[in-house]
């Protein structure tokens, strides 16, 4: 094997694999608030419904990519309702768009982020917070200076699960805006298209490479950001 061409990325190589990045950030990006506000109601608030919730908010991670992606385009197509509606008040087009990419990968990660924070939630010792509220620290204070050092971990790794599923998202991603080059061609539709064509061998190991170098990179820094937060939070 030649080394040296299997180094040489061509531009559209470089246009996918900067794209999947920008679409992993912006897919974070967008489902961490809502991440900690859904791992929040889950773990704390009894209500009726929540189980109905809880079934809806796990449900991309048992229904089959391909599935989820059709649900989308459905909804957020732009002829769907919520499509039209972003259309017409925001200007944002998400089918066959890089955008309805980030809209999928968030969706299909959204699961993975809220479980890894719903645990560390769940695993606070109350009466640290009963004893800031009883000092007359008012809740979202209390949210702020207790609750979230102590979750930190969980939602950095929450996130970091997020990023990597999101670089690897494939089958809502091509349902939902197909394998455009340049607009919506990510490193797994990327490569797919390589083992569609003869000869197409190197340039899918050049980009296996770069996801499985990037995705042990995330973990890696997931595991040294989480353990330097746990050590400063026990330090307190």
């Amino acid at each position: 094997m030649n080394w040296h061409s299997l180094l040489n990325f061509s531009p559209d190589e470089l246009v996918a694999i900067r794209l999947s990045l920008k679409v992993a950030l912006w897919a974070v990006a967008i489902s961490l608030p809502p991440g900690i506000l859904v791992a929040l109601i889950l773990a704390r608030a009894r209500f009726f419904g929540r189980e109905l919730l809880d079934v809806v908010v796990h449900l991309p991670l048992i229904l089959p990519p391909v599935v989820t992606g059709y649900f989308l385009l459905l909804l957020f197509g732009r002829r769907g309702p919520l499509g039209h509606f972003f259309y017409q008040v925001f200007g944002i087009t998400f089918a066959f768009r890089w955008t309805g990419a980030v809209l999928a990968s968030a969706v299909v990660a959204f699961p993975l982020m809220v479980r890894a924070i719903r645990l560390s939630i769940e695993a606070v010792d109350r009466r640290l917070e009963d004893a800031a509220a009883t000092l007359g620290a008012a809740p979202v204070w209390v949210f702020l200076t207790v609750t979230f050092p102590l979750i930190l971990p969980g939602i950095i790794a929450g996130a970091i699960l997020s990023f990597a599923r999101s670089l690897g998202e494939f089958g809502a991603t091509i349902t939902f805006v197909s394998n455009i080059p340049g607009e919506t061609q990510t490193l797994p539709t990327a490569l797919y298209t390589f083992t569609q064509v003869p000869g197409g061998d190197e340039g899918a190991l050049r980009l296996t490479l770069v996801s499985v170098v990037i995705s042990a990179g995330a973990l890696l820094i997931s595991e040294f950001l989480a353990r330097r937060v746990a050590r400063k939070v026990s330090g307190l």
